[in-house]
């Protein structure tokens, strides 16, 4: 194993962190736009305004950091990857900006018309946001990005049917993971009621997604059959843990176990991201371009590789300590709202 190989797990470490943190932000988001009229939903809205407190910013540690050793440890592959897919990434970064203003300016606002229109671009974006995040990942796995710069093209290698399904398998994914993490944290504020909505929305999109991602192979088959023949391969026992992992989780959720589910539900979603990275391996773009390939300079690398492990040193305790402090914290069950 070299250098590059353990900058490019430490890369997928911090997308696969990035997912399940980011992924229950943007999903606790889709929950707050489907939450009903500003009295029906106040409830709601504050139970997510209050889970999603300590990642709505420290989950985009993760982003900037998959993003930095990208073009430090791989500079020809993000040269690539940023000059085809400029227009989704731009599009994702807007929803990333508005969906974190709105959520900001929503709580300092002071009367029902503000509050109702930041709520809706805050909602808004964090449906638009996966979907442009997940069309990019689609775009890269199904080989639509070709070394080099901008020579791929720049609507059809994320507008395409593998990149569509990516998309929207990324609402979804994010929508279950916020339910599940949601039903916890209601419980731990003796919302019974919240618990039971939550409950059913988790068990119902589980289902939903688990099934759209399940029919999705036949769409990667036709669009993408290299893809497909190395998830069947070399990368068929993360897809199989993927969905065993989410089996087990719909039944611990209809057994109660909502504090055991929360990893489960992870280790479904995470296998997921772990599968693409094994099936496109040894190809960082495939599938021209491999990870010697567009691996940047041996100093460099070295010298990244000790920079992460120092910053690891300090940024994991911090993040444990933020988590713990909103854990331990009784979340509202629900405050009135606004007259």
């Amino acid at each position: 194993m070299t250098v590059a190989d353990v900058l490019l797990g430490a890369l997928l470490g911090g997308l696969t962190l990035y997912t399940l943190l980011a992924g229950a932000d943007f999903g606790a988001g889709i929950w707050d736009l489907l939450a009903g009229g500003a009295r029906r939903g106040a409830a709601r809205r504050e139970l997510i305004a209050h889970s999603i407190g300590p990642v709505w910013e420290a989950n985009h540690v993760w982003l900037i950091l998959v993003i930095t050793l990208f073009w430090t440890t791989f500079p020809p592959a993000f040269a690539a990857f940023a000059s085809t897919l400029y227009i989704p990434l731009t599009l994702a970064a807007l929803g990333i900006i508005g969906r974190g203003a709105a959520f900001a300016f929503r709580k300092a606002s002071h009367t029902l018309t503000e509050q109702r229109l930041y709520g809706a671009t805050f909602a808004l974006s964090s449906v638009a946001t996966p979907f442009f995040l997940g069309s990019i990942v689609g775009a890269v796995a199904s080989g639509r990005v070709p070394p080099g710069i901008a020579e791929g093209d720049i609507w059809r290698s994320w507008l395409n049917p593998t990149s569509i399904y990516a998309g929207l398998l990324a609402i979804g994914v994010c929508a279950y993971l916020a339910a599940v993490y949601l039903i916890h944290d209601a419980r731990r504020a003796g919302a019974a009621d919240l618990v039971a909505q939550c409950r059913r929305r988790a068990l119902v999109t589980g289902m939903v997604v688990g099934v759209g991602a399940a029919a999705g192979l036949a769409v990667v088959a036709a669009d993408a059959p290299d893809l497909f023949a190395d998830l069947r391969g070399r990368a068929l026992a993360l897809v199989l843990l993927s969905f065993a992992a989410g089996l087990g989780s719909l039944v611990l959720i209809a057994a109660g176990r909502y504090r055991a589910v929360r990893v489960t539900a992870a280790l479904a979603v995470a296998a997921v991201l772990w599968a693409w990275g094994a099936a496109q391996y040894p190809d960082l773009l495939p599938p021209d371009l491999t990870v010697t390939e567009a691996a940047g300079d041996p100093t460099v690398l070295a010298t990244v590789l000790a920079v992460l492990a120092v910053g690891a040193l300090l940024l994991a305790p911090s993040l444990f300590w933020l988590f713990g402090i909103f854990q331990r914290s009784k979340p509202a069950a629900g405050n009135p709202p606004p007259r």
